[in-house]
């Protein structure tokens, strides 16, 4: 469905986007997630036509986009401060698309009704747009922005102003929307768990380049580079030198999963891959602070020498604040990164 071959876009001397290489199947949902600056709003609005390229190729459906306007792409759009029409009631907004594109008045009013039932709207069609609430909004312009039958729906940071708990209830309804409709989706965000949840595909950008795609599984454990895994979080990242199955480190001696990468290299140790160990082995440490993390509980752990440790616990077996405890280590739950 989508295509990008190169795609340059330079501010100054600064490649925004350096490059990039994208493709995007039928019916595929892909969530482009990094920090702010990494280019993933600059690369939606290049697909979209908003943003002219340097160098290289936009192709939807095989067919070359230099020159097309916006639209006349056949992408729908949706932006994280929904941009309504505050003059329209909610199925003028809706309407929108297939007035412009022509649609009989009739057509246009099932297509209205259709799409508000599938948003969970039924019947808010003459409703003031200034009287929804933000999920709502949200709602509505998903409605407007599928109902020109887009054949790619771009969405950037679509959730990014909601409240936690909606922006969880709305990303699985999204998910189940989309897969129900057969869209093709391209997202930008800069939540992770927004990403994993509602994609098949996560792509990773630092400095205007994909530095890792996969599905939300291999990212997560997988996650191949420190910046891949620092910006999803995770902190036990240190120096390591890899022989066989063991990593020597500031931490001790490390279990590593066979076929690990060998030689000097970064190491990754998920929390839940740091567990007590018996008294005399392991590596020395003190807790030093805990936070309630729902199902479990998140112990920062300060050995002698090197970074802390971060580990979870269960609820019921969370050490005190200032114990001393020795730890060891899970080798499933280690990761051997291969870039910086």
């Amino acid at each position: 469905m989508l295509t990008l071959e190169g795609a340059t876009v330079r501010f100054g001397a600064r490649a925004v986007l350096d490059a990039v290489d994208l493709e995007v199947a039928e019916h595929e949902i892909v969530c482009v997630l990094g920090p702010s600056g990494s280019g993933k709003s600059t690369l939606l609005r290049t697909v979209a036509g908003l943003q002219a390229l340097d160098a290289g190729r936009v192709l939807l459906a095989g067919a070359d986009q230099a020159g097309v306007p916006v639209h006349r792409r056949g992408v729908g759009l949706m932006f994280q401060d929904h941009q309504l029409f505050p003059q329209k009631d909610v199925a003028g907004n809706v309407a929108f698309g297939p007035r412009m594109h022509g649609v009989p008045k009739d057509e246009r009013a099932a297509r209205v009704e259709e799409l508000l039932d599938l948003v969970g709207l039924p019947g808010a069609g003459r409703r003031a747009v200034a009287a929804l609430s933000g999920g709502e909004q949200q709602r509505v312009a998903l409605a407007r922005a599928l109902a020109p039958r887009p054949r790619l729906l771009m969405l950037d940071e679509p959730l990014g102003q909601l409240d936690r708990g909606l922006r969880e209830r709305l990303v699985v309804e999204l998910r189940a929307l989309f897969g129900r409709l057969g869209t093709t989706v391209l997202a930008v965000t800069h939540d992770q768990g927004e990403a994993f949840a509602l994609a098949d595909r996560v792509v990773v950008m630092r400095d205007g380049r994909i530095v890792r795609s996969g599905t939300p599984a291999e990212v997560w454990q997988r996650p191949d580079s420190e910046f891949t895994a620092r910006f999803l979080g995770f902190g036990n990242v240190v120096a390591a030198t890899v022989s066989g199955t063991a990593a020597r480190t500031v931490w001790g001696r490390i279990p590593v999963p066979e076929g690990s990468p060998q030689g000097e290299r970064k190491l990754l140790v998920r929390p839940a891959g740091v567990r007590p160990a018996a008294p005399g082995e392991g590596l020395p440490c003190r807790v030093e602070s805990r936070t309630f993390r729902g199902h479990h509980v998140s112990v920062v752990l300060r050995p002698a020498d090197g970074p802390p440790l971060e580990a979870e616990f269960p609820l019921g077996r969370m050490p005190e604040e200032g114990a001393e405890m020795p730890v060891a280590f899970r080798a499933e739950e280690v990761v051997v990164l291969e870039g910086d």
